[in-house]
């Protein structure tokens, strides 16, 4: 069986069942296990003294390590390797992370705020209903492009272990890839790799998204907005999202009670959002999702 095949499998193993609470309540998620081993590396390694070439050496051993692991595993057969990949792929968890903030929208703003800051970093606790469905929205487009379509993309190009390595490297951005006194240099060689590694998927999770919305003619809109980004790679899915569904995305917004005076992405569209809006970006997920699980069929059946 071909990777494509592979993958397409796990696409819809993921799908199908998402993250079973039974399972991991009693094992460590990989995904925890990754993190454990970056937040190892970040006692050891960052400590102040040649923090950039610690950091060059931490992500190079965890990259090695997990490279080799999923090679050990790859040698066990196609079905170890669809499970780990399914694992791995977060279309299930995501959707249902993202259709939680709009059910919570629909009983109220506090029930609203509070799923939205399962799946945000910034502050929710004065957000109102239009602030809510914004940050879910573009939580949905880039958790789209680094849990599920990236995933996808660096399967196909080198099986389970390109996979791993992807995962790692995007765990340990999200840890220690921060412009902050503690990881500006530790972390810099982490965020600097993940932006490479996604720089082909989240253009692609943009097409992915344009495509099915019939918004391709207004390619040269996305680019434009996707480079408003503070982020070189997340403005690309949040700009084709934006476009999708009509609405403007980003803007101002808080971080440790500062407010952070960011462009608008998709200006013209909707500012008032809700509920109704994260729908529709939930169906954006699912037709981009298809769209990856078609094209993964495809180079099954011609690979």
């Amino acid at each position: 069986m071909n990777t494509a095949a592979l993958l397409a499998l796990a696409l819809l193993l993921d799908a199908a069942l998402g993250e079973p609470e039974w399972l991991w309540s009693r094992l460590p998620h990989p995904a925890v296990l990754m993190g454990r081993a970056v937040a190892a590396f970040d006692r050891k390694l960052n400590t102040g003294r040649h923090g950039v070439v610690a950091g060059i050496l931490a992500l190079s051993v965890l990259m090695a390590g997990a490279y080799g692991i999923g090679w050990v595993l790859s040698q066990f057969g196609n079905i170890v390797e669809i499970v780990i990949a399914a694992i791995l792929l977060a279309q299930r968890s995501l959707v249902q992370h993202v259709a939680a903030v709009a059910q919570g929208l629909r009983l109220s703003v506090q029930e609203g705020r509070r799923a939205v800051a399962m799946i945000v970093s910034r502050d929710t606790a004065t957000m109102d209903p239009s602030a809510v469905a914004r940050s879910a929205i573009e939580s949905a487009a880039e958790n789209l492009s680094d849990g599920v379509i990236a995933p996808a993309f660096w399967f196909l190009v080198g099986g389970l272990p390109a996979l791993m390595v992807y995962k790692i490297v995007n765990t340990a951005d999200s840890m220690i890839g921060y412009r902050t006194p503690k990881y500006e240099r530790f972390g810099k060689a982490a965020a600097r790799m993940d932006d490479a590694l996604n720089l082909i998927p989240a253009r692609l999770t943009s097409l992915l998204i344009a495509l099915p919305s019939r918004v391709l003619h207004q390619w040269r809109g996305i680019m434009r907005d996707a480079r408003l980004h503070r982020s070189p790679n997340a403005g690309w899915p949040e700009a084709a999202m934006a476009r999708a569904i009509g609405v403007a995305l980003a803007g101002p917004r808080a971080y440790d009670g500062l407010i952070q005076d960011f462009p608008w992405v998709g200006e013209g569209g909707a500012t008032t959002l809700g509920a109704a809006q994260i729908d529709a970006a939930i169906v954006k997920l699912w037709q981009a999702w298809a769209l990856m699980l078609g094209l993964a069929v495809v180079l099954a059946l011609t690979g």
